[in-house]
């Protein structure tokens, strides 16, 4: 054999050699080109009724008109959204499984629970934050315990006077609405009991039948609010909440440490195609601006769409943030 031949057959052995993998990467950029070709489903961590279980159902309901496929939504609460978190981080990255969560899930979980089994900038590739809200403290005025709590101020003086009775309610342990008053109780000194739910709307039902004395909840409560049932002392923000102008910040009830934003935000597993995270974001954006969605989410919060870098960047900042605050509160792991 000529060496001419040897060359040759050297050329096309690498050449059926390398074939296997582009066989294998072949698909890959057709799914991202294609995408979507088939259903697509999110996960949320909460039970149905929840503010990030609406945040999702909203914008699935828009998605399907803008990517020309079904989005279904799937409910796997507990653990404070961590199920949900965990089944999305080790899902095929194709985009087909996404995650709606709030920023508890993302910021707070794998600080606290042992079990998380996630990392938030590991496992997921960031896709936008969707709507932002503050919390707002919320009392049942019919309580006996609350009558005459209309500031947090009173609800600090109510607290003090009465250690270890009064009770509060929040969506987890860990979540956000948990934390907030652990860091008040902190700050303030106050001994009160803590009483979780697995989401807000069941915390929420609790407080309306006068079984808890507060909860830090979401834009959701704000019906609830202006027809007189519950009654708001604060908001978590450093401005007041648009809704509910005469109800004063944290801030200016004298504890400006006491401030926390809610959000809710989809993501995508870690590996997902740079090309159908762009494709998420581009449908993601594109429904957030049809009148009749954007409506139904200002329900939720403000629109709060971010690039990938920013918001990847901001759970980084928060994540330190609430890293203090469990320092600071005095939470256990769980």
């Amino acid at each position: 054999m000529t060496d001419r031949h040897i060359r040759r057959l050297g050329v096309a052995r690498r050449l059926l050699l390398g074939a296997p993998l582009a066989v294998l990467a072949a698909p890959r950029t057709l799914r991202a080109d294609n995408y979507p070709t088939r259903p697509i489903r999110i996960l949320v961590g909460f039970p149905p009724g929840n503010s990030t279980d609406l945040t999702a159902r909203i914008l699935a309901d828009e998605l399907r008109n803008q990517l020309g496929q079904p989005v279904i939504v799937e409910n796997r609460p507990g653990a404070n959204g961590s199920l949900a978190a965990a089944g999305v981080a080790i899902a095929e990255p194709d985009g087909y499984a996404l995650l709606v969560s709030n920023a508890s899930s993302i910021t707070v979980n794998p600080l606290l629970y042992r079990d998380a089994r996630y990392e938030p900038l590991r496992d997921f590739a960031p896709i936008t934050p969707v709507t932002a809200s503050p919390f707002i403290v919320v009392i049942n005025p019919q309580s006996e315990r609350m009558r005459g709590v209309r500031s947090l101020e009173d609800l600090v003086a109510v607290a003090r006077r009465m250690p270890g009775v009064l009770n509060y309610g929040s969506a987890g342990i860990g979540n956000l609405t948990h934390l907030s008053v652990e860091l008040l109780s902190a700050i303030a000194g106050l001994n009160m009991v803590h009483v979780p739910f697995r989401g807000l709307a069941s915390a929420q039902a609790s407080l309306i039948a006068k079984e808890i004395d507060f909860i830090f909840d979401t834009p959701s409560v704000v019906p609830l609010v202006q027809a007189g049932t519950l009654r708001a002392i604060a908001v978590t923000t450093q401005q007041r909440w648009r809704d509910l102008p005469d109800v004063p910040t944290t801030r200016e009830a004298g504890f400006p440490d006491i401030s926390a934003t809610f959000w809710n935000a989809v993501s995508a597993p870690r590996r997902t195609p740079r090309a159908i995270q762009e494709r998420l974001w581009n449908a993601i954006n594109a429904a957030v601006a049809v009148p009749r969605t954007r409506q139904l989410l200002l329900a939720q919060g403000e629109i709060d769409i971010l690039s990938a870098a920013d918001f990847s960047d901001r759970i980084r900042r928060e994540t330190e943030q609430n890293r203090e605050t469990i320092r600071r509160g005095g939470v256990q792991m769980q």
